[in-house]
């Protein structure tokens, strides 16, 4: 189990590991638990909903061949989100250190041949990479929170490995 979100941001701060995060299924969801951590703003450039396939390419930059390889489920575009995004929320020029991505199905069906619940979540760190996949039960509000859970438990172990 992941430390409080509390604990987390305080690390982020402390490492001044700037960090952004671009959602799709958890639709902001990431973003506003690290927002409940007072002084997060020193740190956190922001999020973004790509909600939509296409955003997932324009506005973070998955590459659009995965894509429609692919689709929107797969642990490479969680991956490139994670990547990615770190340069599409730059601030003043500035990319930020620290990337996290999430993608799944929540339902009520199945996406690009994926099984409501598949999720994955993905954490970049410089120039290391972490996915994690999972399949995850229950309706879409409990996929999505779990969803939540497991990146940031992701991203604790990510933060405790690079210490």
């Amino acid at each position: 189990m992941t430390r409080p979100v509390a604990e987390l941001g305080a690390e982020l701060i402390s490492r001044g590991l700037t960090t952004a995060v671009a959602e799709s299924l958890t639709g902001g969801l990431v973003v506003a638990e690290l927002v409940t951590v007072p002084g997060i703003s020193a740190v956190l450039h922001g999020g973004a909903v790509a909600y939509a396939t296409p955003l997932k390419r324009d506005i973070v930059g998955v590459d659009a061949r995965l894509l429609e390889r692919h689709g929107a489920v797969h642990p490479e575009v969680a991956a490139q989100l994670a990547q990615r995004v770190r340069s599409a929320l730059a601030v003043d020029g500035r990319a930020a250190r620290l990337g996290i991505g999430t993608t799944g199905v929540a339902g009520p069906d199945p996406q690009d041949g994926r099984a409501v619940g598949s999720v994955f979540v993905a954490v970049a760190l410089d120039e290391r990479v972490e996915v994690r996949e999972l399949l995850l039960a229950g309706d879409r509000a409990r996929i999505r929170a779990d969803a939540v859970a497991a990146a940031l438990d992701l991203l604790d172990e990510v933060l405790e490995s690079s210490r």
